[in-house]
């Protein structure tokens, strides 16, 4: 008993120096778990301590506007105003008056305001939207009566614009916002979910210039997430103006007369620097699709999926060029000197080569003739004889020296094609489909080349490169559409070609000669007091097995030429100067009354 009641002494003894070291065991672990929070990691807490307690609110950039060489605009960001509502603030009764109430405020069916609610909250979507685009009169009656909708306000919108909706649409391009899955490496250049980006031509090209930079005001708030002051604002800034060398004028009528064209492409340039003054391809489209946040699935079906391709950039994409390729023959004739400038050749109704008979075009022939008259009447026959005659590598170094088979420099590449111009190598190789060595060349490849079918494959871009080379007398220019660069006639974009300068003015006489009393001499119907007019027609099989391409090209004046006009319409049988040829009138006229 004496020794229990000693033992129990002794442990109530103890009793304060185990609470004692408990306690100061305690105050270290707080001290340490302090010194940790307060000493080692204080700025990644104060780093959370600010973000539970200071807000963003985010300001939009403008995106910059295009504008045509007159400063009218082709695109440009406006303001939009859609009416959303959050349901975790809206109860089931709350939206049923509320319902009621906003279709008759605004005129708007309540059936399907109510379908577009509950389609939302099936998707447990946070913000709904309920109407996207608010008239101006729908707008500043809701903003009358907000207090009477809980859970349901207006949210606004920077959106993408184009006044002209599809014209130049494959040069202007168009914008979307940026996906989830895109944000992952984008977000690094400053980029923000559903942030607006270029997605092709000018839009796309000139992005970064474009785009503008994000700002916005902080704010902090107390725990309840009340605003307590602001602590400073950061105006987002608008992206640059972008001005383009087209003519919004002469891009009007270009579009105007694809109108009633199954399909095809205006290109009308400055032969002398590039600048380009209107691209047309059709079919078109609408941008303001793009910018819509509701796309029907018909509107996108047909955009994306249709065989008549309306987002195909046709003034960019490689065609059979048919007779407007005779100058490259003629060139590989006079450059060979197998052909001098003096040459004169029979023409025929046919020339045997392998084993076909190649007809002449008026099942005719034209007699003994030139390079100019072969030119004036576009003879086939002759032009055979040729290129069969120097062969297919010379046609082919001398279509490279003019700017076929490469990319043509205009700013919206990423729709361009490269086309295809045939060599013995491009045949030994396999013609992109066979073995390699046992596809050889045929006398009938030959024939077909030296007329631009078959193995020939060229973009009406490259087509006005090749023929600015004639009109302004021996430079390939760089196709441009943007006014930014300055210098396209410098040596680099403006490059003198290793052609004789003799050999380049007997096409010219040539082409001046089709306009006068050639193939092309309905250029002149209805043109009073008129700068001379040099050109070539032609008309081309379609590759694909569809209906003949029509083609015409044009310069004027023709000496020192300030316009240069190709007009392709594809798969319109009935030849170059019955199609293409009069819609290279039309602009003539129009751009004549505004130059000159």
């Amino acid at each position: 008993m004496k020794n229990k009641l000693y033992q129990r002494f002794v442990c109530l003894k103890k009793q304060p120096l185990i609470i004692y070291s408990i306690t100061s065991f305690a105050f270290l672990l707080i001290l340490v778990r302090l010194f940790f929070l307060q000493i080692i990691n204080y700025e990644a807490y104060k780093e959370m301590s600010d973000e539970n307690r200071i807000r963003l609110i985010s300001t939009q950039p403008i995106r910059g506007n295009i504008v045509d060489r007159n400063g009218n605009i082709l695109a440009n960001s406006i303001l939009k105003y859609s009416l959303i509502a959050k349901p975790q603030f809206i109860d089931q009764n709350t939206w049923q008056n509320s319902v009621l109430s906003l279709s008759q405020l605004l005129n708007i069916n309540a059936v399907e305001l109510g379908e577009r609610y509950d389609e939302g909250i099936n998707q447990n979507l946070y913000a709904i939207q309920l109407v996207e685009d608010l008239t101006p009169e729908q707008l500043i009656k809701f903003q009358e009566n907000q207090n009477l909708f809980l859970g349901i306000e207006i949210k606004t919108r920077v959106l993408r614009n184009y006044p002209y909706q599809t014209l130049a649409a494959h040069a202007l391009g168009y914008t979307s916002p940026i996906t989830e899955n895109e944000y992952k490496f984008l977000s690094k250049d400053g980029y923000r979910l559903n942030d607006l980006i270029g997605r092709t031509g000018i839009e796309y090209a000139y992005e970064d210039l474009l785009r503008g930079s994000w700002g916005g005001e902080m704010i902090e708030v107390d725990s309840a997430g009340n605003f307590q002051r602001s602590l400073g604002i950061k105006l987002s800034e608008k992206g640059n103006d972008i001005e383009l060398t087209i003519d919004l004028d002469i891009q009007l009528v270009a579009e105007e007369v694809l109108s009633d064209k199954k399909g095809g492409a205006i290109i009308v340039m400055d032969p002398r620097d590039g600048a380009i003054l209107a691209i047309a391809s059709k079919p078109t489209f609408d941008l303001n699709f793009f910018s819509r946040d509701f796309k029907p699935q018909e509107e996108y079906n047909e955009l994306f999926f249709s065989e008549s391709k309306p987002l195909f950039n046709r003034a960019l994409n490689a065609y059979d060029p048919g007779s407007v390729w005779k100058i490259v023959t003629a060139l590989a004739g006079l450059e060979s000197g197998l052909f001098p400038a003096d040459t004169i050749l029979e023409t025929s109704r046919c020339i045997i080569y392998g084993s076909q008979c190649f007809r002449e075009h008026n099942d005719l022939g034209f007699g003994f003739i030139g390079y100019e008259d072969a030119l004036r009447v576009s003879s086939n026959t002759f032009f055979y004889q040729i290129g069969y005659g120097v062969g297919v590598d010379k046609i082919n170094e001398i279509s490279q020296i003019l700017g076929f088979s490469q990319l043509s420099g205009i700013e919206i590449y990423d729709q361009e094609d490269l086309g295809l111009i045939a060599s013995n190598a491009w045949a030994e190789s396999g013609r992109g489909w066979g073995k390699p060595g046992e596809t050889p060349w045929l006398p009938e490849d030959i024939a077909s080349m030296s007329i631009g079918q078959f193995v020939v494959q060229v973009t009406p871009i490259q087509v006005a490169r090749a023929y600015a080379v004639i009109a302004n007398g021996g430079y390939l220019v760089t196709p441009h559409l943007s006014k930014l660069n300055t210098n396209y006639v410098s040596p680099v974009d403006l490059v003198k070609v290793n052609i004789n300068p003799e050999h380049i003015k007997i096409i010219k006489n040539g082409l001046e000669k089709v306009v006068q009393s050639g193939t092309g001499v309905s250029i002149n119907y209805g043109l009073i007091n008129f700068p001379t007019i040099s050109g070539k027609t032609g008309t081309a099989e379609d590759a694909n097995g569809g209906s003949d391409h029509a083609w015409f090209v044009c310069f004027s004046p023709s000496e020192k030429s300030e316009i240069l006009i190709v007009a392709f319409a594809e798969n319109t049988p009935g030849g170059g100067s019955v199609h293409a040829l009069p819609m290279a009138r039309k602009i003539l006229e129009v751009w004549n009354k505004k130059y000159n």
